[in-house]
């Protein structure tokens, strides 16, 4: 009989996945020691029914996770609190995380605020589990000593990222696991079918449905019912290598769009109050464009009414944008077709069909010329200074009421968006 019947894959561990524990509620609790062992939670904006976007291991225990609104929290715990997001803690503490992994390997990709992923292929780490492992506890020591005291990681080790991450989730908080194929199956006996990642109750209702209950029986399934039965296209086929441990998550996605949504503070139908916020809102998507070093051809923006009903409005351009002007200007003649009558409850934005970038090419009469000087001159200033040193007096209101919300998952533009 086959020591490997399931046809695992036998290489030897290189990639480590880092999850900061709790991360936004633990850096409050690391700057404010009063706050420790209790019951806490960061929201991005205080109101009455906000909902919680991090929650202290103590907030966890009673029942407080993410996505639970203030009232249902205090419901179940009359003493948590609930703090507004500080970006300039996170910012410290993503900054020197991400310090910290790149002194072990320059292969090292953050997959949100809070989790990275260490690859050590390449290294003369690659295939050495044993010294990833104390590379592991070497940096769970750094993260205390120059991050704080309070702060803990748990560390997963494993021949593909799928179970590195899985390894990391084993023995939370401030744990450290390794799994590769001599104890990938006792690991998946351990855990219920949607404790693995990527498997929630859409893909857990399409499992159960044939007859796949357990991470076992999803690991002993045929390649071609995952395939054609259950995930009914080549994520079946995916999900079949990933489980084995063979790298399927190593890719890069399509860049589609960009954009930002406010829920107005103050819900109006006030032109001077809404066109300020707007134009705020579409700058700082211009400067997400810039960021990327893509323009923009498709514009749209989007209302929703007090009363009820919403407002979408778009237009593809044959010429693409990626100045503030130019994107405020097709914005805003979008925004002129709403009914202005209408008190306007969210308003956004979203800019699409983006292409690379062809600043580096002269126009024949030189506007655009003189208008990508100026716009390169103005974030070199904001870059430097702070993001909103310079900016369209027009934008007043909006820098007023718009508070930048902390991006909870993706890094694309943390450090960008924290620079104010």
């Amino acid at each position: 009989m086959s020591s490997n019947p399931f046809g695992l894959n036998t290489e030897k561990p290189s990639i480590m996945w880092i999850d900061l524990n709790s991360a936004f509620a633990t850096a409050e609790q690391q700057a404010h020691p009063s706050l420790r062992g209790r019951p806490i939670g960061v929201t991005n904006r205080l109101s009455k029914e906000c909902c919680v976007i991090a929650a202290s291991y103590e907030a966890k225990a009673l029942g407080i996770k993410v996505g639970c609104r203030r009232s249902e929290a205090l419901a179940k715990c009359p003493d948590f609190i609930l703090l507004e997001t500080d970006p300039p803690k996170y910012h410290y503490v993503y900054k020197n995380l991400c310090r910290i992994m790149k002194d072990y390997t320059p292969n090292v990709k953050m997959r949100s605020i809070d989790e990275g992923v260490l690859d050590f292929h390449g290294t003369k780490y690659e295939g050495k589990p044993d010294e990833l492992v104390k590379i592991g506890y070497e940096i769970k020591e750094r993260v205390k000593r120059e991050i704080g005291d309070y702060m803990t990681v748990n560390i997963g080790i494993a021949p593909n990222r799928f179970l590195a991450k899985t390894a990391a989730g084993l023995h939370k908080p401030d744990g450290l696991d390794v799994i590769d194929y001599h104890n990938l199956i006792e690991v998946f006996d351990s855990l219920e079918l949607q404790d693995l990642n990527g498997i929630a109750d859409g893909y857990g209702s399409r499992l159960r449905a044939h007859s796949i209950f357990t991470p076992l029986q999803m690991l002993a399934a045929q390649e071609s019912t995952l395939k054609r039965q259950v995930f009914r296209s080549i994520n079946g086929t995916y999900w079949y290598q990933r489980l084995r441990g063979f790298e399927v998550d190593d890719v890069h996605t399509k860049f589609g769009m960009v954009g930002r949504q406010w829920v107005v503070k103050n819900p109006s139908s006030d032109e001077a109050y809404l066109r300020s916020c707007l134009h705020f809102l579409a700058e700082t998507t211009a400067k997400k464009l810039r960021y990327r070093n893509v323009e923009a051809r498709g514009v749209c923006v989007w209302l929703s009414f007090v009363s009820g009903g919403s407002f979408v409005d778009k237009r593809t351009y044959k010429v693409p944008c990626y100045t503030n002007e130019a994107v405020w200007e097709r914005v805003s003649r979008l925004f002129d077709n709403r009914p202005k009558h209408m008190a306007v409850r969210t308003m956004g934005l979203f800019l699409y069909n983006l292409e690379p970038s062809n600043r580096s090419q002269l126009d024949l009469f030189g506007d655009e010329t003189r208008s990508r000087y100026l716009t390169e001159a103005v974030d070199e200033i904001n870059d430097f200074y702070g993001t909103f040193t310079i900016y369209a007096a027009d934008t007043l209101q909006g820098t007023r009421h718009i508070k930048q919300k902390i991006p909870f998952g993706g890094t694309e533009y943390f450090e960008l968006l924290l620079k104010s």
